[in-house]
């Protein structure tokens, strides 16, 4: 079963605040992006959310391509009414051999930890006083319209949706599981709000003030003594801990912060 726009929980949100009053920081790091930003800016023009509620940050960086000077082009036009919209630069020398895909197994430490310095100066950058952050990725091409209000009315501190390529089908985002990495959210289907031990980063909605907290990405192993870590590490080998948002997810455990997710709200990322 998966679901579009709709979901539905038993659980009650914890809060009386209005689900769309929120002010909501939406966070993108990018790299080599060009031919996913029509369905990026389009998706996020499509939002029901109050446009003055929401500011936008993207983090461009390494790219073998015009992002960024395609990015600040378009932000002169595109989502008019949000209170702020920033880019920022910054490379951080990540550059995979031609022909290599991203998801190498050689590569995943170097290029995820990257990432996880990129989203720690995008966070630092651009968070001034929202209430919620959302990470979003540039190449989730799908997503409801109202994605907000359903995830924000939930109340819960870390929480995301189910990235697929196809609605129906196969976890996508595979960082995001529970019982030590072996139920993804392709097997969690039909039980509503999960708990999660890790989470991905394909669209995460983070309450803002855990972040000032200091919950970050850890762009090492972290919790190498956590007990909720994988043992051992399908990349190293050894119990070494957790990187970037599974490293974020397993720091939120350590500080007794929950992560949740919404096995049944699915979104959909670009088939690469």
């Amino acid at each position: 079963m998966y679901s579009q726009g709709k979901f539905s929980t038993s659980v009650k949100p914890e809060s009386s605040m209005p689900p769309d009053s929120a002010r909501v920081l939406i966070l993108t790091p990018m790299k080599s992006a060009c031919r996913y930003l029509d369905g990026y800016f389009g998706a996020l023009e499509r939002l029901s959310y109050p446009p003055a509620l929401l500011s936008l940050g993207i983090l461009e960086g390494d790219s073998e391509d015009d992002t960024y000077a395609e990015v600040e082009r378009r932000l002169a036009g595109a989502c008019r009414g949000f209170a702020r919209k920033r880019l920022f630069r910054k490379d951080f020398g990540l550059s995979l051999p031609l022909g290599i895909p991203r998801y190498s197994d050689a590569f995943q430490i170097q290029r995820r930890t990257v990432l996880a310095r990129a989203r720690n100066h995008l966070l630092f950058h651009a968070m001034r006083d929202e209430d919620w952050v959302l990470w979003l990725d540039v190449d989730v091409v799908e997503y409801p319209s109202d994605i907000l209000q359903t995830l924000i009315a939930l109340d819960r501190d870390i929480v995301q949706p189910h990235c697929v390529i196809e609605y129906g089908g196969k976890t996508f985002d595979l960082n995001a599981w529970c019982d030590a990495g072996r139920k993804h959210m392709s097997d969690l289907r039909g039980k509503g709000l999960v708990r999660l031990d890790a989470v991905g980063g394909t669209m995460l909605l983070v309450r803002a003030d855990r972040h000032r907290d200091g919950l970050v990405f850890p762009p090492f192993f972290y919790g190498g003594r956590s007990r909720w870590i994988r043992d051992p590490h399908p990349l190293r080998g050894i119990a070494a801990g957790e990187i970037e948002t599974e490293g974020l997810g397993i720091m939120a455990k350590d500080m007794g912060i929950e992560c949740w997710g919404l096995p049944d709200l699915e979104i959909r990322h670009a088939n690469e």
